[in-house]
């Protein structure tokens, strides 16, 4: 990927500010702060400017078709080819997050969304070569039965037809550990199929799934459309949050509980009080050696495309400059430390 022109090289304060920002998230949030206190020299490239020289392709890992990953990478497409017109973006759907990260890894995707547990729990000779560019917005784990189903637990599903999610998905990851949590075996104690959100809709609507998990954000199409021609639920997990954090293995501390609002699915009984989840915070991620200007300028257009991107994909709306930086357990690229220390929040 070629750049027409370099930076300006960052004053002693900005390189001090920098360090610090790589040894803890809350320093990182400390540092942007301080720029905009303080103010600092050695601005980088303007928002006119950024991304305006750049050329080549770059490949972005999403997720299952239907899927929250999948849309907010459409749309994101979008706006990065508005922002770098030399740039092409080629989007490539896959299993989930253990697959993207498998595939920035290896080299075949440049860009990725993966979930802080999975990024935790990955296992890969060439993990150190992942740096995260943003937080985004926080996945909501969703057990969904029809509406008529004697399931109201996690537990209750002993013996049942379960929709697991992908092998490689991070629906698949918490997924067990949700069902270890609720004293449940998962690979004895139901009967999983492992499929991507749209075609575990499909089959509960035919009937031959009796519920299936899923990990994204508020509110889901493949759930929405659902909800539309079939009666459903969402069966609450808040309880096994803290059973989470017990069990053995990477990433547990990712996991917090959280509630599904009301009116995220109008058509989902009987959500009308919140039902109380667990959810778990995705990463934008991509390796270390990729060129820190084009990262710099994705950074600028995944923040300031937040509302046209949040006015379609909603879980959108929650991306933010101050949490941004929040990325463990990842360290941000250099590209990103570039650009969240050239802008005022």
């Amino acid at each position: 990927m070629a750049v027409s022109t370099d930076p300006p090289r960052a004053g002693t304060r900005l390189r001090a500010v920098l360090r610090a920002a790589v040894r803890s998230p809350l320093v990182r949030v400390a540092a942007v702060l301080l720029l905009v206190a303080g103010g600092a020299g050695g601005w980088w490239a303007s928002s006119a400017r950024a991304g305006s020289g750049l050329r080549g392709e770059a490949a972005f890992a999403t997720g299952v078709p239907r899927g929250v990953y999948d849309r907010y990478g459409v749309l994101l497409r979008e706006s990065m080819g508005a922002a770098m017109p030399g740039v092409k973006v080629r989007l490539d759907n896959s299993e989930g997050s253990l697959d993207n990260l498998e595939r920035v890894v290896s080299g075949r995707d440049d860009f990725a969304i993966a979930t802080a547990d999975a990024v935790a729990s990955f296992q890969s000779p060439q993990k150190p070569q992942l740096r995260a560019i943003a937080r985004l917005y926080d996945d909501y784990m969703q057990l969904v039965v029809p509406a008529d189903s004697p399931v109201r637990q996690v537990s209750d599903l002993r013996g049942l037809r379960v929709g697991v999610g992908q092998p490689k998905s991070g629906v698949n990851l918490v997924t067990r550990r949700l069902l270890e949590a609720a004293g449940l075996d998962p690979d004895k104690d139901v009967r999983s199929s492992m499929l991507g959100v749209g075609d575990a809709a499909d089959q509960l609507h035919a009937k031959k799934l009796d519920a299936f998990f899923w990990s994204g954000g508020l509110p889901t199409a493949a759930l929405t459309d659902l909800a539309e021609h079939t009666r459903i639920r969402i069966v609450p997990m808040g309880d096994l949050s803290d059973r989470l954090h017990q069990l053995e293995g990477g990433g547990m501390d990712a996991y917090r509980a959280a509630t599904i609002p009301a009116d995220a699915y109008p058509l989902v009984e009987p959500l009308r009080t919140p039902v109380p989840t667990v959810a778990v915070p995705n990463l934008l991620v991509t390796r270390a050696d990729v060129d820190p200007a084009l990262v710099e300028a994705v950074t600028r257009v995944v923040i300031d495309s937040r509302d046209r991107i949040g006015g379609e994909v909603h879980a959108a709306q929650l991306v933010d400059l101050r949490t941004a930086v929040y990325t463990d357990p990842l360290p941000l690229h250099d590209g990103a430390k570039r650009y969240y220390m050239s802008v005022k929040p």
